[in-house]
């Protein structure tokens, strides 16, 4: 009996469903012809009582009529209706929780194909809260009975390719003109219609029906029903983690592009060249795939033919070809006032990837952890120690068997830090915090080197952003790129661009990693254009300043940099509470759009703003935009030379500063990529800025584009507004 009644009023509720509702739903509740079953419904088991009883009373647009009742016989029957969907979960059948566990993964052979809570095989659907989906007898059926109901994305058939083979498996997803097909041994067929003949489905399930003793049958089911979810922490024991996975981060294979900027150097430059300055005046738009959220930040990462794309608190696994979604995985937005700040807002730049698993920070600061051919999640990790403002946009970073990230927040009084855990379980590895107190997030993600083993994390700004009466000094490790040891979190070095910054210029610019000519021999060299109007070379072996100079013309708070790399001040540097113009703007010179560096030409390629601001000593905020339409703000792209900092060339935008957060691609066909701030996608010559082939979006930038290649054929892909567009010859 269903606890919402008593079994005195059971009788009198069973009529009351009668004589309201089973004209239409039936009287076993399995549904007629003018209404939906209520019984086995999934959806209505998702529902509690209070939103039953909702519909009851004022029915629904255009369909059901309101049923008005007493308080008292409404809430009866709201009960009654959700017990027809009672959960395997609710009912807790008796047996030995731990046999079923053993049986599971290992007697059963369960674990095979399934995953429970963050373990076992891809070549099944999900289970870790399969108990909140099903009812026991539904349960129970799909054991006995695989075949009498099949989850999404589990069908089987069988396709006929042109070259006389056949494959069976999975159809994962499927569109009038490709199939996405996951085969026996785990893998994605990615295939489109040129390339099969027919597709046959096949009835039943490829899981065989369970054979087992009845003690070993209930104990599975106990343990089945306890299946509500994944909890939050790490997985327990020690899983070891493979080293060829990440070697395919470290050495990727052509066409993949397996981390935030492509590898991880940091440097958005890519070896692909299909599409060149010769051709590129034919690319075009080959599909496009709308995310509910504008504008996006990510980048799509892509491996073996699948394309992960994501926004907050969101994530979808593509056919890179075609755009067809295979899975996709969602939660919640954390209410506004628990978070602050960009992670409040939606903003999220992506995901990271080691083996099968799919690394995705949540904007309320959790490290999750997803099998990446299924969406299944596998661990959760909160990575805050206490409860703040803390929030997460970064995409995370894999080194060796780690995966590493920052949060935001810095501006809303948190305590910055880096966190890194374990790949396999999510337990935490290390932590390294930024400041003793408030201030220096790390919401951007870091670069690695093997050559030097260090790891390369940019920082933000103190907090109070534009009063540092009560944080005197230089505020470390605000407004630094830090080298850490990724084994262990221990600071190397680090070089702080804007000490006791009082602008809000924090360092969260990509740290681009390269090899190049510089000062007449080959040196490792860290390069970063910092918010605060500064080119900078480092030698990212130490962190010794090499060469400085300013990459923008409106720059008035430091007259330069002393031989340390140090910034020379002026008066304009201080606030004051009336207020002080200074450039850059608040937006900083540039900011967290990824710039690209090409060892074809030697140049640097950013984006960049000309602009000034009005600067206030305050506890929040203190600054503000001047709107000077004698002097407005300006946006270029620019091409700088590393070794003298001079422009190269230059192209101004048309249209407000704000309306572009573009980065730039270069790659080796002479190209680079960038999104114009009057809404055009555009390819320019990367020696001459000349432009050769653009594409009007009609919408405002806020991502960096990338390239990838599937079955020999190049693609550039970038987020739009609320779309990811995807171009190729």
């Amino acid at each position: 009996m269903t606890a919402g009644f008593a079994a005195a009023d059971a009788d009198s509720t069973k009529q009351l469903f009668l004589d309201k509702c089973s004209v239409c739903h039936g009287a076993d509740a399995t549904g007629t012809d003018r209404g939906p079953a209520l019984a086995g419904n999934r959806r209505l088991r998702t529902r509690g009582v209070a939103e039953i009883s909702g519909t009851i009373k004022n029915g629904t647009p255009g369909g059901m009529p309101a049923i008005p009742l007493p308080e008292d016989r409404l809430s009866s029957l709201a009960y009654y209706v959700r017990s027809f969907n009672t959960t395997a979960f609710e009912a807790k059948p008796a047996g030995d929780l731990a046999a079923g566990e053993r049986f599971f993964f290992a007697a059963g052979n369960c674990a095979v194909c399934h995953t429970a809570l963050g373990r076992g095989g891809s070549n099944g659907p999900d289970l870790s809260n399969i108990a909140r989906q099903l009812t026991l007898p539904e349960l129970e059926q799909s054991l006995t009975d695989p075949g009498a109901r099949i989850a999404p994305g589990y069908a089987l058939a069988a396709v006929s390719l042109n070259d006389g083979k056949t494959l069976h498996g999975f159809v994962r997803s499927e569109g009038s003109h490709d199939i996405q097909l996951q085969t026996p041994d785990g893998h994605l067929r990615l295939l489109s219609d040129a390339e099969y003949k027919k597709v046959a489905t096949e009835a039943g399930s490829s899981m065989p029906a369970l054979r087992a003793s009845a003690s070993d049958k209930q104990n599975l089911i106990a343990w089945l029903s306890g299946l509500g979810g994944v909890r939050e922490g790490p997985l327990t024991g020690d899983i070891a983690a493979s080293a060829s996975d990440f070697e395919a981060i470290l050495h990727p294979t052509p066409g993949d592009w397996p981390t935030y900027y492509g590898n991880l150097s940091g440097n958005r430059y890519s070896t692909l060249n299909r599409i060149d300055t010769a051709n590129v005046s034919k690319l075009k738009l080959q599909w496009i795939y709308p995310i509910q959220y504008a504008p996006l930040e990510m980048t799509p990462l892509v491996v073996d033919g699948l394309m992960y794309v994501t926004g907050p608190n969101q994530v979808f696994a593509l056919a890179a070809r075609s755009g067809r979604e295979i899975w996709r995985y969602t939660r919640p937005r954390t209410p506004s006032g628990v978070i602050a700040g960009d992670a409040a807002l939606g903003a999220n730049r992506g995901t990271a990837l080691s083996g099968d698993r799919l690394f995705f920070t949540t904007d309320n600061a959790h490290m999750i952890a997803l099998n990446r051919f299924t969406g299944a999640l596998l661990w959760d990790v909160v990575m805050p120690e206490s409860a703040q403002h803390y929030g997460a946009t970064g995409a995370p970073l894999v080194v060796n068997d780690l995966v590493i990230a920052g949060v935001a927040g810095g501006d809303e009084d948190i305590r910055g830090f880096i966190a890194a855990y374990k790949v396999t379980t999510g337990q935490l590895a290390w932590r390294f915090w930024t400041v003793p107190k408030t201030g220096g997030s790390t919401w951007l993600t870091g670069t690695y080197d093997a050559a030097t083993g260090l790891l390369y994390w940019p920082t933000g700004n103190p907090f109070p952003d534009t009063d540092g009466a009560d944080r005197k000094g230089d505020n470390l490790y605000t407004d630094c790129d830090l080298a850490l040891d990724p084994k262990t979190g221990k600071l190397r070095w680090y070089f702080q661009y804007t000490p006791h910054d009082l602008h809000d210029w924090d360092a969260e610019q990509p740290p681009v990693l390269v090899d190049a000519m510089f000062q007449g021999r080959v040196r490792k060299l860290l390069l970063h254009a910092n918010r605060n109007g500064y080119f900078y070379v480092l030698d990212r072996t130490d962190g010794k300043f090499l060469f400085g100079k300013p990459f923008v013309k409106k720059l008035t708070w430091s007259s330069g940099l002393d031989v340390s790399g140090r910034p020379i001040l002026t008066p304009n540097n201080e606030t004051t509470p009336a207020g002080v113009k200074t450039c850059p703007a608040v937006r900083g010179a540039t900011n967290w759009y990824s710039p690209a560096f090409s060892p074809r030409t030697n140049l640097y390629y950013v984006m960049v703003v000309e602009d000034c601001g009005m600067y206030r000593a305050a506890k929040q905020g203190g600054f503000g935009f001047l709107n000077d339409p004698k002097d407005p703000g300006m946006k270029y792209l620019r091409a700088l030379n590393i070794e003298t900092g001079e422009i190269a060339w230059e192209i101004p935008q048309i249209g407000p500063v704000e309306r572009n957060y573009s980065g730039v691609l270069a790659t080796s066909g002479g190209l680079v990529f960038y999104g114009e701030t009057s809404g055009g996608f555009a390819a320019v010559n990367a020696e001459t800025g000349v432009t050769l082939w653009h594409f009007e979006a009609g919408d405002k930038w806020k991502a960096s584009p990338m390239t990838y290649m599937v079955d020999g054929r190049q693609y550039i892909a970038i987020a739009s507004g609320a779309n990811v567009l995807v171009f190729a010859l």
